[in-house]
């Protein structure tokens, strides 16, 4: 086979297709379009461009707003200490980005410019997409993390006015502007590469831009879970340990806690969102010009998916200021509100106007010629995925939510169990969610094979695969709205935070200050209650958004990986028995997918252990009680450097392994990989939802202990805190790192085969192989580094006592606990964790 993907000839001639995958598909003739009225398909893709443009405008005015919000001075320096820690954060990331990058553009030079002999000028569109791709996750993360550090102080301030209606608004409307901002710009730059850019280089574009935003979001996803969960075990640990409060200033992990809140639940899902945004719509633009026959409908289905794309803009910024309205008008005297409420109808808003905006533009660019008969089933399709992002969000809060019954399950067993029941009923409602989530999404996807069936194989091969990608892309339909849910919880984590930390209740003549300048009293005990509740709700809606990414990182690698079944099996016409239990290497290859989604799980998780463990050993002897009214920034700044450190060193190791066992069973055989694909996708979904929502029900279950139950301080409080500490890596390390490891995977191993299947076409098989074990011993050093070299070296007899096991120690000194007599005799027989 000369190459993967020229072999297409006897079916279909996308036109373009040839050498090198997809950097030589070529687009078709997009002026060729036309819609009902005679409108131009170019035309309504221009439109769409000034749909973003306006996307962008939304986004950064509502981002100028929330920086004029009021805001104490006081409130003001916390926050902007957050800023500048996530700012040297994000600085560090960028050059770590920029090496990783050297791996991905070192494989690309030598497939393209050396197997494939691509000019140095194509070769260098690859290259530079893929940067521009890189540099699109960072920048929406970057922007993520500016306009979070506005709110989550002007949140803060606002509850102080005892209200509950501006604690709601200003989350919500900064996750709105990274939302708006996130989507639309993407949107922006495929249509770029779609208007402007010659159609023969448009595969180039498409695939290097692809990759580069897939190593953004999987290297800041991996490195801000672990980031983020060392700062927040670290910081929890502490008030077991010495008996203080939730945020205390005195804890020098608390600022670091902020930080890590912005680094894993701010920065990683907008790289995540931006990432998924756009390879779900590179997925399906590689389907159409390989499995649809005729260029006149590939055309036109390319031209309705970008413009539903950007109707979708318009109709999650209608939906969010028809729910806005409501809200104001619901709550504008109200002293209490269910925070949740308003988000729920936000999304069920928004999935209503998506739907009916879909089967509308839809008719009216499809309604016509070849697609004329068959526009609603495209519709229906789409609209289901839509209509799933407001159902999976439902089913979640059944597991995550304060009200869930599965929630207060934990808080009972943790009454008389304490720590060990509390966990295990955390793994209960993990392991259940992830039966129902799983089902639902077979339903789904069932669903959606089903409509595929009515007509939908007279226009292209392999329909079903075609809708399986139309689902994801309905999943993505209220992207903004999505991203604003998820972009909430970070906030009102923060605003918490701030509001401890700013120690404004302790200002002199604070309360005539607030009066005199701002016109309120405070009403300081009901606006820390407020602050609580909403952030249960945050931490609600941060699991909702979960599922639904990594449910559209599955379903849309089903479309990736029918692009490489389709060059192997020669437009599907040859080698079909490969694709069978009865060919051992596919088999061998579904099997191999397991074990490395659980060592990936475990790796991050050890990652954080270990940093963690540094991050305590660091908060513990550094902290003072006695005498101190907050910890010293020079403190505080060395434990964001101690999260760092691991979270770059376990980001490292993880990435490097997965990278290289993508290169080792590319190139074991094609088919092994093709299994090995559709196992890390399965495994990677169930392991996910498990995670997500187990870890979702520990953090609310404190919340429960926190807010209804007033009981903070107690042994009760003390048992979910610990589980809360388990389900930290679960639900923000762990699980959301498989949503971009599924598609970094996918999208690279693209590349990979393609190399593989080249190198063995001009007869070097031996070489192939040779290539597949060097590769696979590489990985295998980085699997053992992930543990072995992450692991926690000090001997017993360097520690006295494990921090929250004990006493608590003396909460006036500072002192850390004592020893016990069996540490004692554990140190006098020098055990090591060798």
């Amino acid at each position: 086979m000369t190459a993967l993907w020229s072999s297409l000839s006897s079916t279909a001639e996308p036109p373009g297709a040839g050498p090198g995958g997809e950097a030589s598909l070529a687009l078709p003739d997009l002026s060729a379009v036309t819609v009902m009225g005679g409108v131009s398909g170019r035309l309504l893709l221009g439109l769409g461009l000034v749909v973003c443009v306006l996307g962008l405008g939304f986004g950064m005015l509502a981002f100028v707003q929330l920086r004029r919000l009021p805001v104490h001075a006081s409130m003001l320096e916390i926050s902007e200490l957050i800023y500048s820690t996530c700012k040297a954060y994000l600085v560090k990331q960028g050059k770590f980005l920029l090496m990783l990058w050297v791996f991905i553009a070192s494989v690309i030079v030598v497939y393209y410019r050396f197997l494939i002999d691509f000019p140095w000028s194509k070769v260098s569109i690859v290259i530079g997409f893929s940067l521009l791709g890189m540099a699109g996750s960072y920048a929406v993360a970057w922007f993520g993390i500016r306009v979070n550090t506005f709110a989550n102080s002007r949140t803060a301030f606002a509850a102080l006015r005892g209200t509950p209606l501006q604690v709601h608004r200003i989350p919500l409307k900064s996750g709105m502007s990274i939302g708006m901002v996130l989507i639309s710009l993407e949107l922006f730059m495929m249509l770029v590469i779609l208007l402007f850019l010659p159609r023969e280089i448009a595969g180039a574009c498409f695939i290097g831009f692809a990759i580069g935003e897939s190593l953004g979001a999987a290297a800041l996803r991996i490195a801000g879970g672990i980031f983020t969960k060392i700062a927040d075990i670290g910081a929890d640990l502490m008030k077991i340990a010495f008996k203080i409060k939730e945020d205390d200033a005195r804890n020098p992990g608390v600022i670091a806690d902020c930080t890590g809140d912005n680094a894993g639940d701010s920065v990683g899902p907008s790289a995540d969102g931006f990432e998924t945004y756009g390879v779900t719509g590179v997925a399906l633009i590689t389907f159409v010009l390989l499995g649809v026959h005729d260029p006149a409908v590939q055309a036109t289905l390319l031209v309705w998916m970008f413009v539903v794309r950007a109707v979708m803009i318009i109709a999650s910024a209608l939906s969010y200021l028809v729910n806005d309205a409501w809200v104001r008008h619901q709550y504008r005297d109200a002293k209490r509100m269910n925070f949740e409420t308003p988000l729920s109808s936000l999304v069920w808003v928004t999935s209503g106007i998506c739907v009916a905006a879909t089967y509308l533009t839809t008719y009216l660019v499809l309604g016509q010629g070849k697609t004329a008969s068959l526009w609603w089933v495209f519709a229906t399709i789409v609209a289901v995925g839509t209509l799933a992002g407001a159902v999976i969000p439902e089913l979640v809060k059944a597991f995550t939510s304060t009200g869930s019954r599965h929630v207060r399950e934990i808080v009972m067993s943790s009454r008389e169990g304490g720590p060990s029941l509390n966990i295990l009923s955390g793994l209960v409602a993990g392991n259940f969610s992830a039966y129902w989530l799983g089902t639902t999404i077979v339903g789904l996807m069932g669903g959606a094979f089903l409509l595929s069936q009515l007509g939908l194989d007279t226009l292209m091969l392999a329909p079903a695969v075609f809708a399986f990608g139309l689902l994801a892309f309905g999943f993505l339909g209220m992207g903004p709205v999505t991203i604003a849910v998820d972009s909430y919880g970070p906030v009102t984590d923060n605003a918490q935070s701030v509001y401890e930390l700013s120690m404004i209740e302790e200002i002199d003549d604070i309360e005539a200050a607030l009066v005199a300048d701002h016109g309120f009293t405070p009403q300081w005990e009901h606006a820390k209650t407020m602050l609580e509740e909403n952030d249960g709700a945050g931490n609600t809606f941060k699991a909702t958004a979960k599922p639904v990414l990594i449910g559209t990182a599955v379903v849309g690698a089903t479309t990736m990986i029918f692009s490489i079944i389709m060059g192997l099996t020669e437009g599907l016409t040859t080698s079909l028995q490969n694709l069978s239990l009865l060919h051992p290497p596919f088999l061998l290859g579904l099997v191999m997918g397991g074990a490395v989604i659980f060592w990936f799980t475990g790796a991050s998780i050890q990652a954080v252990t270990t940093g963690a463990y540094r991050a305590v050993e660091f908060i513990r002897t550094t902290i003072r009680l006695d005498g101190a009214t907050r910890a010293s920034e020079a403190d505080s700044r060395r434990v964001v450097e101690i999260c760092t450190q691991y979270a770059q060193q376990g980001m490292l190791t993880m990435f490097l392994g997965v990278f290289f066992s993508t290169l080792a069973f590319a190139f074991v055989e094609p088919f092994f990989f093709i299994g090995y694909l559709i196992s890390i996708a399965v495994f990677g979904l169930y392991q996910a939802f498990f995670m997500a929502n187990a870890g979702g029900a520990w953090d609310n279950a404190k919340k429960i202990v926190e807010i209804d139950l007033h009981a903070k301080g107690t042994a009760l409080h003390e048992a979910t805190i610990i589980g809360d500490t388990v389900g930290d890596p679960y639900k923000d390390t762990s699980s959301v790192a498989l949503n971009p490891v599924i598609k970094f995977t996918t999208l690279f191993g693209l590349l990979a085969v393609e190399l593989s299947v080249r190198l063995t076409a001009d007869g070097l098989h031996t070489l192939v192989l040779t290539l597949a074990a060097v590769f696979f011993l590489a990985s295998a050093f980085f699997v053992y580094r992930s543990f072995y070299g992450m692991r926690i070296r000090s001997t017993l007899s360097d520690e006295a006592q494990p921090v929250g096991l004990g006493d608590g120690g003396d909460a006036t000194s500072g002192a850390a606990p004592a020893a016990s007599g069996t540490d004692r005799a554990l140190v006098d027989a020098k055990v090591s964790d060798r």
